[in-house]
């Protein structure tokens, strides 16, 4: 029973949403991932097949930006802690940060300097940093909406179903668009440039006007006074970090958690094309990454009312291996090997654990921000952000790392657009099933540590709110 004295401020923090907000803030992710899944799916093949860059020089790039980023982040995060611009303290940079992102996402998919590995850098270093200037505030900003556990719920599962759908605009769309415009009818191969260019500049400008329209439909209520954190600094990124024992959990579950989706994603379209020999069914295999989110994310405030959040995520990593272990007997037992539609439906009960386990885990940020904020009174959700930041893209990174190297080790051919050796479709499917299926029973794990229960942080709330009522009184 919540005291009467938060009750009187009860509109202050615990604010209800309307669906045209909700919608508004998901398209944040709809936008993003318009960008983001491109770079997590395809990037590497475009680097590999068409710029025509060696796998293992790809992934040594992707481990540097990531390193850069480490630096970069909290910096970001510091910055929008301390500074509140005219548009909004976190809002205003989907537009100050969408511009430039939009930008950087476009040349990042121009072949006009082939094989040129400075200009690479350069513009993958530019679109990380692009990224982080969207990303850490829009996450920041999820927190700034309001305090109610189940409004943060029905917030997040809006804002996953946008992401998917983006994610589907993306498995499905970017395939078909590419080939359309491709001299060659091919995704994979140096006559493509031009149309890998083409189809990312549509989707580049489609996510940043779906970014202006997140601005327009959000509203910043749960921030703190800026003299509370006129004070906020880099190292408070670690700080943080020492002394709030569920960012930590929650920040390893990032670094699995993305690690197991770029490495299986990155790695889908080699699979597709050389182990199961059907480039044709790319975008439907690619689709299936996102369909599952449309029947099972409206669900997440059912399912979790009724086994709890912990139980949520043992039921759906589980689902997901056991989707990963259909896919890997379809694929190593002969006369299974044709049969495309088991593919599709190991594809189908892979990703619709997957979605779910990692789509809820965006919910948990606001609780270790407000489980910071009730020890140490400050709500410094942009360094909360830019360090949950930093591990995802640590996940990322092995993401990117993990199968260049793969790929270089078992001696893949860049120029060979159609055929591989049975030691790189072994490879690929490594990197398509065990490694993910390795990296979920861990995050298994480490979510078991996890220890902030409704009960618990509807009570951090409450107490939150009694203690900010109580000084504005005083």
């Amino acid at each position: 029973m919540k005291s009467n004295l938060i009750s009187k401020g009860e509109s202050r923090g615990f604010y209800k949403l309307s669906w045209v907000q909700r919608i508004g803030f998901g398209s944040g992710d709809l936008a993003q991932n318009l960008i983001y899944q491109t770079v997590s799916m395809y990037l590497l093949i475009f680097y590999t097949n068409v710029f025509g860059l060696p796998a293992a020089t790809a992934a040594v790039m992707f481990l540097i930006v990531r390193l850069i980023d480490v630096i970069w982040d909290p910096i970001v995060g510091a910055f929008i802690d301390k500074n509140t611009p005219k548009l909004g303290k976190y809002r205003s940079y989907l537009i100050l940060g969408g511009i430039p992102l939009t930008g950087f996402a476009i040349l990042c998919f121009w072949n006009g300097f082939s094989g040129s590995l400075l200009y690479a850098y350069i513009t993958y270093i530019g679109l990380s940093m692009a990224y982080t200037l969207v990303n850490v505030p829009y996450g920041a900003l999820n927190a700034s909406l309001t305090r109610d556990t189940h409004e943060i719920t029905t917030l997040t599962s809006v804002r996953m179903f946008m992401a998917n759908l983006g994610g589907l605009a993306v498995a499905y769309g970017i395939p078909i668009l590419v080939k359309t415009f491709s001299p060659d009818g091919k995704i994979n191969s140096a006559e493509s440039g031009n149309a890998w260019f083409l189809t990312m500049t549509i989707y580049a400008l489609a996510g940043l006007a779906l970014l202006i329209f997140c601005f327009t439909q959000t509203k910043e209520r749960v921030v703190m006074d800026e003299k509370d954190t006129a004070d906020v600094k880099v190292s408070d990124l670690w700080t943080e970090f020492v002394r709030n024992r569920p960012l930590r959990i929650l920040a390893f579950f990032f670094i699995v958690a993305f690690a197991m989706m770029a490495i299986g994603n990155s790695a889908g379209s080699y699979y597709m094309i050389y182990n199961v020999g059907s480039p044709e069914m790319l975008p439907y295999f690619m689709a299936l990454g996102s369909i599952p989110a449309f029947i099972f994310m409206p669900m997440v405030p059912a399912i979790k009312k009724k086994i709890g959040k912990k139980n949520m995520f043992y039921v759906f990593l589980t689902i997901a291996i056991i989707g990963m272990a259909i896919l890997y007997v379809v694929s190593v037992i002969p006369s299974l090997q044709s049969q495309i539609w088991l593919v599709m439906v190991a594809q189908f009960i892979k990703s619709t654990g997957i979605i779910v386990a990692t789509g809820y885990m965006w919910a948990l940020v606001p609780e270790v921000i407000s489980y910071g904020e009730h020890t140490t009174g400050r709500r410094i959700s942009g360094i909360v952000n830019a360090l949950t930041g930093i591990f995802y893209k640590a996940g990322m990174a092995l993401g990117g790392v993990v199968p260049g190297l793969v790929l270089s080790f078992v001696g893949f051919d860049e120029k060979n657009a159609i055929s591989q050796s049975p030691l790189v479709e072994q490879g690929i499917l490594w990197l398509v099933v065990v490694i993910p299926a390795l990296l979920l029973m861990l995050g298994m794990f480490i979510i078991s540590k996890y220890e902030l229960e409704d009960d618990v942080i509807d009570r951090i709330n409450i107490e939150i709110e009694e203690r900010h009522m109580r000084r504005d009184l005083d």
